[in-house]
């Protein structure tokens, strides 16, 4: 073998080659890395410069832990004046004892814009409240309006139905009495189209007029009033009575309301 080639066999080769076992080196090398990783980290920290903030606030700090020294000029009065540390302040003691809080202000807010902003946001709140009183008030409103149209519709429709009712008795009764013309237009039903076309006719020929328009309350009031003063007639009871006496006595009344 020449002095050129190398013996792979000899110490000096195999002492050249890293340790290659599966898993013993790899774990050390990942533990060295993070231990030195960690001692960078906290010499990072150490060496970092604190902030303005951060010196105030320590120093802050410490002197509320710390309490006064004899040295403090106010202090030394206190105790001339018969004041003992730890004891609470005034005359028997019963004021407080530990210091008054600092409140520390951060922001950039002036002197009293928390109380601004304190009255805005109650003003708001009033604000707010307002508009939702007025909103019920209106949805109130709103239904009671409903509830009346309602009942008014209701109403003025009994009012018809008694109405037609009361016209059909009329022309009834009127005709057993051989009555062959109402006393009234409107006392009896209405007339067919043809029959009330002719008629139309008729009031545009005689002299324009101005008539007051009953409205159907009116009207049923005086067809009931006929009915019963002529007929003794209850359209409510739908009795014809025998005299005023006998009507006045088991009638309960001349409108609807007292019938029920």
């Amino acid at each position: 073998m020449s002095d050129e080639e190398e013996d792979y066999m000899s110490d000096a080769f195999l002492s050249k080659i890293q340790d290659v076992k599966p898993g013993v080196s790899m774990v050390r090398r990942v533990k060295e890395a993070m231990k030195k990783e960690m001692q960078q980290t906290e010499k990072n920290i150490r060496n970092r410069q604190k902030t303005y903030k951060e010196q105030e606030k320590e120093s802050r700090e410490t002197a509320l832990q710390s309490s006064i020294s004899n040295e403090n000029k106010g202090f030394a009065l206190l105790q001339k004046m018969g004041y003992k540390a730890g004891q609470g302040l005034g005359k028997k003691g019963a004021g407080r004892v530990d210091p008054i809080p600092l409140n520390i202000k951060t922001d950039r807010g002036g002197i009293g814009m928390e109380e601004v902003k304190k009255r805005k946001a109650e003003e708001e709140l009033e604000h707010y409240r307002q508009k939702v009183r007025a909103k019920q008030q209106n949805e109130t409103k709103s239904l009671e309006d409903f509830r009346s149209r309602v009942r008014t519709e209701r109403e003025e429709r009994k009012i018809e139905g008694d109405l037609r009712r009361s016209q059909r008795a009329c022309e009834q009764l009127d005709s057993q009495k051989g009555i062959t013309v109402p006393r009234e237009d409107w006392y009896w039903p209405k007339a067919d189209a043809d029959d009330e076309e002719e008629h139309e006719k008729e009031e545009e020929e005689e002299d324009e007029e101005e008539i007051v328009e009953l409205t159907s309350f009116d009207k049923l009031q005086i067809l009931t009033s006929y009915l019963r003063g002529v007929h003794f007639y209850c359209i409510w009871c739908g009795t014809t009575y025998n005299d005023e006496e006998d009507l006045s006595s088991n009638c309960p009344g001349d409108t609807a309301a007292d019938h029920d």
